[in-house]
């Protein structure tokens, strides 16, 4: 309901407005595009307007040497819901716009600075393939976990969706499972196998982290 009500108004204003420029790319077919706050700041996510744009040159690679980059499965891990595009954006409503959940750029900070998802915070993934590391513990009670002695209650730990860069990538994949191996609830993982590539080729934009 919320998204045709937007529609409505959305074409309502291009109607209205004499400067406005008509949006022929939408997302679906009743929404053109999409909006969601996250810490006090508004999120714009739409495609492209330019018909005749192609995707980065980085993601148009047909064939990369496997490994280590391989096919990865359609599911990262057992119980491990996987999602696309418009789940991933159902989610950004429902559970970060809510506080509930956060969206995981498992990539490393040099692909991460390349540009990422709106709203994407980077996690990259060595920090839970190394449970060890100084980083873990923060990053773990951040996320809502609490600490019990030697081991994590994650009854209170917040929904996360992992993404890296496509289906041949195992950033968020490993990430996954390091989560799982560290007692995270399977059922508060999501995975967005598509990645970047997927990302990109719909026409949704990217946005650069602070400072980059």
């Amino acid at each position: 309901m919320f998204n045709r009500l937007w529609a409505i108004a959305y074409v309502c204003a291009l109607i209205a407005g004499p400067t406005a420029h008509a949006q022929e790319v939408w997302i679906t077919e009743d929404m053109p595009v999409f909006e969601y706050s996250q810490d006090g700041q508004n999120h714009v996510i739409e495609r492209n307007q330019d018909q005749t744009a192609t995707i980065d040159d980085s993601f148009a690679k047909t064939s990369r040497p496997c490994p280590p980059f391989c096919v990865h499965a359609m599911k990262a891990a057992p119980g491990v819901e996987t999602v696309g595009e418009l789940e991933l954006l159902d989610f950004l409503r429902e559970r970060v716009e809510t506080g509930r959940g956060v969206l995981v750029d498992a990539r490393l900070a040099s692909w991460y600075d390349k540009g990422t998802i709106p709203g994407a915070i980077n996690l990259p993934f060595p920090i839970f393939t190394t449970p060890d590391n100084p980083f873990f513990a923060p990053i773990m009670t951040q996320l809502g976990a609490v600490r019990r002695g030697r081991s994590w209650d994650f009854s209170t730990s917040k929904d996360l969706l992992l993404f890296c860069n496509g289906p041949w990538c195992d950033q968020s994949p490993r990430a996954i499972r390091g989560l799982i191996a560290a007692g995270y609830p399977p059922e508060k993982l999501f995975y967005y196998r598509g990645g970047m590539q997927a990302w990109l080729s719909m026409g949704f934009q990217t946005v650069l982290p602070s400072g980059v």
